[in-house]
């Protein structure tokens, strides 16, 4: 009876404790992207962006399908491939460990030291170890020779900005730099180059953020898988199913771009980048689906970083998102 009432008591204690953290935790924004960065920047998703007069710095990338060091394309693009299981699994691991906790028990894949070919099988089984393990460590070895470089950047994006008014942002330079994540000696490097940036693309730019705020307080999964990457469109979707499930929805209107900049532009391979800082004015509510009453109000302003990705002479997507400091 003391045991039961002790575990109820500890019960009642816990959930007394995670209502509190539950109500004293800080309030995400709920539009998108509002509760930390996300998204790919190719090889530069873990590299922070140039500063701009916007937007002097930026909080890193937190969710990413890109893995540190890796520049084979946008990862945003074809997501699925950071989904497949590693090499062996439990089914490798599970042959070595057979055999190696045989070979010190006195068993193992040929019955053990017992018998006369006991001598024979215990050289078998290490020998077989021995392949297997430089198969593997051959095989991981390819798997990881990736190059990992960084491209240049350029700055410049305010409102109806012209060519002529173009600035650099401090500290750019052209060229390749250093990336975070070490390429493995030898590997190749991709080629880097400069993408030039014009009225046309940040006209795109501001289009894009309007389209993606009013399709995601929609919930227009199907626009958003049109105007983003296949991996931040799986990011909305994640956030949008979860508001489905706390029965609220997030409802964003009257998005207007107050001022931006351009902070870097290069491109690897076919594929282009943009990462341009942007500071915004936007109505973001959060409504309860039951009474229709409002439980969550964001900030009236957003300063953010998004980054931009195409394929040469391709449409601007949307392929990630950060906050801007």
């Amino acid at each position: 009876m003391f045991i039961s009432s002790t575990r109820r008591t500890r019960a009642a204690t816990i959930f007394a404790l995670a209502a509190v953290l539950a109500v004293a935790a800080p309030v995400a924004e709920a539009r998108p992207g509002g509760g930390g960065g996300m998204g790919s920047r190719g090889s530069k998703t873990y590299n922070a962006p140039s500063s701009t007069a916007t937007a002097p710095g930026a909080a890193p990338i937190q969710r990413s399908q890109t893995q540190p060091g890796s520049t084979m394309g946008n990862p945003g693009m074809t997501s699925a491939a950071t989904q497949r299981p590693r090499f062996g699994g439990g089914f490798m691991a599970g042959l070595l460990g057979a055999g190696l906790l045989g070979a010190l028990l006195g068993g193992g894949f040929f019955g053990g030291l017992g018998g006369i070919a006991s001598m024979i099988g215990l050289l078998l089984q290490v020998g077989l170890i021995v392949m297997v393990v430089a198969f593997a460590v051959r095989w991981f070895r390819r798997r990881q020779g990736n190059p990992a470089p960084a491209g240049m950047s350029r700055s410049a994006l305010q409102g109806d900005s012209t060519p002529g008014n173009y600035r650099s942002a401090p500290g750019s330079a052209t060229g390749p730099g250093p990336a975070m994540g070490a390429t493995p000696r030898g590997a190749p490097q991709p080629t880097v180059g400069k993408v030039d940036i014009g009225p046309g693309d940040f006209q795109s730019f501001e289009i894009a953020l309007n389209d993606v705020q009013a399709a995601y307080g929609r919930g227009d999964v199907a626009a958003l898988r049109n105007l983003a990457t296949p991996e931040m469109a799986g990011y909305f979707t994640e956030e949008l199913r979860g508001n489905e499930s706390r029965g609220v929805v997030n409802r964003i209107s009257n998005v207007k771009l107050l001022q931006g900049d351009l902070s870097e532009a290069w491109s690897e391979g076919r594929m282009e980048y943009a990462t341009v800082a942007m500071r915004y004015a936007i109505t973001d509510v959060t409504v309860d689906l039951r009474t229709n009453q409002t439980v969550e109000t964001g900030e009236p302003e957003a300063l953010e970083l998004w980054t931009f990705v195409r394929e040469r002479g391709g449409r601007w997507i949307l392929s990630a998102i950060q906050q801007g400091r």
